[in-house]
């Protein structure tokens, strides 16, 4: 089959740049370690007060839920995981590559007093939802406003 005749583009040309650059950073740190262009960043990460409790969701496309610990010291909730690369021993010419592989670690600060025993993890198609009770003392409520008279505020009355 024949190749069509492309045009010279700069970006093209630093895209192949690049892909040789991590090759040669790859080969040559790859032993000690996972390679830099394999690092997995923090997991994406929302958390909300719903119903008196935190719900805390962490995007783990891919992973298995086998290779994910959720732990807590203190009031500091730690998630910790891998994504496993499974690549076979030949080498391919990617066209395109945003999935990275290797090991993650997320870190969040909890409000005090919550108790530890009561929070519960759930995985769910590549989610992971952590609920945590709120303490009573942390639940939001109301505040009710009172109306005044109008345009004095209780400075200017004095």
């Amino acid at each position: 089959m024949a190749r069509a005749i492309q045009g010279w583009s700069p970006f093209r040309e630093l895209d192949r740049f690049r892909r040789d650059f991590d090759d040669v950073f790859n080969r040559f740190f790859g032993s000690a370690g996972a390679p830099a262009a394999e690092f997995v960043g923090a997991p994406a990460i929302e958390s909300f007060v719903e119903n008196d409790k935190m719900i805390i969701r962490a995007d783990l496309p891919g992973i298995d839920p086998k290779d994910v610990e959720v732990s807590v010291t203190g009031n500091t909730l730690t998630l910790r995981g891998s994504r496993e690369s499974r690549q076979e021993d030949k080498e391919r010419d990617f066209l395109h590559r945003e999935v990275t592989y290797g090991s993650f670690e997320r870190s969040l600060t909890l409000p005090n007093g919550i108790k530890t025993e009561d929070i519960k993890a759930n995985y769910h198609n590549g989610v992971l939802e952590l609920t945590v009770p709120m303490p009573k003392e942390l639940t939001s409520r109301k505040v009710p406003i009172q109306v005044g008279e109008t345009g004095r505020t209780s400075l200017e009355k004095k």
